[in-house]
């Protein structure tokens, strides 16, 4: 069977420990407090006592616990560095691997889904599993025709460990705040509930991954893998190497970092507009990159694994975000201000200052004023400072601001992309990628009028005339 927690009590053990002992240490920080020590290093022990606690808890459990870690690392460049420092090595870890289910229960798995003769599928199968992640893992094998093949098999039970987990998670989502300073997990904990059913759907994901596969297919950027076969419980998709952006994140070269940057945001926004899907699980462990060049050297390519989780879009990203974007960048408080109100991030019972939102807006595209920006941890820190101090006017202003549930998912990408090109330290070419592929960010040029078109006839026969 797998290692899986079969008992949900087990499951719920561990994860009800977690507030127990947020308890316990806001005790003891109390106490520290009163022999004299200063609140802001009580609470960064506070907070680094609680991360390692929580992501040590996650670590050992697969399910919604396993994927809300996931979700919640690529932030982590927003913690204050002395705190993220000690346990980052563990988040990678939460991106790459988890521990891997027995051989005999993945083997029941296949000869399940697969067939009694499963075998005769594959030239070969390697049963020590290449990857482990929330609901499933991965093994490499060799095809009946032989192509090198991914076997994506889905943990049994997978499902009511998704939702356990998270309904666990959601009833102290509070207590996590600190953790990432001007986020509310809560939101984050009930999307990734909503997208349960999606996730465990491996023809859903079969049909993400064969649309993005056949509009990839030859892009000098970006590589999907092609779907081999799908059933219930198993996917088989090509087989791609290549250097997992954890490892570009831990100990790549200023180029690949760069260039992985660039390419994130390049898959990130033209996706929707080319497949009218968007990728939204962008954690580093679902890139790979790939040598590219005539010689393998000269350029990378990007991989994209695992689109277990799509938004579908299909007119691409919605026309406003480029709007509202273009007009912020233009300085237009009242045209951005009333774009707002309209598509319902401000509601209709409250009055905001234009010129208010605007400020507040301003430094989160920060990256798309320049021709290229750095994106760093030091910048995403002072972000979440600024949005996440409760006597900063910007946190104020954004707790009167309201995310419709139809930029949620969109929201949620978005943040975890940058967090991702933050922890890269990626130099991007970001306002390229915009003009790009952004609905609205380019104003669209005003139609000609027959006026003007008699006009332009008129000076068109000028010169004629007057030879």
């Amino acid at each position: 069977m797998s290692d899986l927690p079969r008992k949900a009590v087990t499951r719920t053990a561990k994860l009800a420990a977690l507030p127990l002992g947020f308890a316990g240490r806001a005790t003891w920080g109390l106490g520290k407090r009163i022999v004299g020590e200063s609140a802001e290093i009580v609470g960064r022990e506070l907070q680094q006592r609680t991360a390692e606690q929580l992501f040590k808890v996650l670590g050992e459990l697969k399910g919604g616990a396993m994927k809300f870690g996931q979700a919640l690392s690529v932030f982590e460049s927003a913690l204050p560095e002395e705190v993220a420092g000690p346990y980052r090595a563990a988040l990678t870890k939460l991106q790459e691997a988890a521990p891997p289910m027995p051989t005999r229960t993945v083997h029941a798995v296949l000869e399940e889904r697969l067939g009694a003769d499963w075998r005769d599928l594959f030239v070969e199968f390697e049963d020590k599993p290449a990857a482990a992640a929330s609901i499933g893992q991965v093994h490499r094998a060799v095809w009946h025709d032989g192509r090198e093949v991914a076997v994506k098999v889905q943990y049994p039970g997978a499902g009511e460990a998704l939702l356990s987990d998270l309904t666990q998670l959601s009833r102290f989502a509070r207590l996590l705040g600190p953790l990432i300073p001007g986020m509310d997990v809560k939101p984050l904990i009930t999307e990734l509930r909503d997208r349960v059913s999606e996730e465990l759907d491996y023809g859903l994901e079969a049909e993400a991954q064969r649309v993005h596969a056949e509009e990839f297919a030859g892009d000098p950027d970006v590589v999907v893998p092609s779907v081999v076969h799908q059933c219930d419980q198993v996917l088989v998709t090509e087989w791609i190497d290549g250097t997992p952006l954890s490892e570009v994140i831990a100990d790549g070269s200023p180029e690949q970092r760069d260039r992985a940057g660039q390419l994130l945001a390049r898959f990130l926004f033209s996706g929707p507009a080319r497949t009218g899907l968007l990728h939204a699980d962008p954690h580093p462990g679902n890139f790979r990159l790939l040598p590219g060049g005539p010689d393998g050297k000269d350029d990378w390519r990007l991989g994209v694994l695992d689109f277990g989780t799509v938004d579908r879009l299909p007119g691409g990203l919605p026309t406003p975000i480029g709007d509202s974007l273009r007009m912020t960048l233009d300085g237009d408080a009242e045209a951005v201000y009333e774009l707002l109100c309209a598509e319902g991030f401000v509601k209709e019972s409250i009055d905001l200052d234009p010129a208010a939102v605007l400020d507040y807006l301003l430094p989160i595209i920060e990256p798309a004023l320049l021709d290229e920006f750095t994106f760093t941890r030091g910048w995403m820190r002072s972000q979440a400072a600024r949005l996440g101090d409760p006597r900063s006017p910007a946190h104020q202003l954004g707790k009167r601001l309201n995310l419709p549930p139809a930029y949620l998912l969109i929201h949620r990408v978005t943040l975890s992309t940058i967090g991702v090109l933050c922890q890269l330290g990626s130099t991007v070419r970001l306002r390229d990628e915009l003009e790009e592929w952004l609905p609205g960010f380019v104003p669209e040029e005003e139609p000609t009028t027959a006026e003007e078109l008699e006009d332009l006839e008129d000076l068109e026969e000028k010169p004629a005339m007057e030879a």
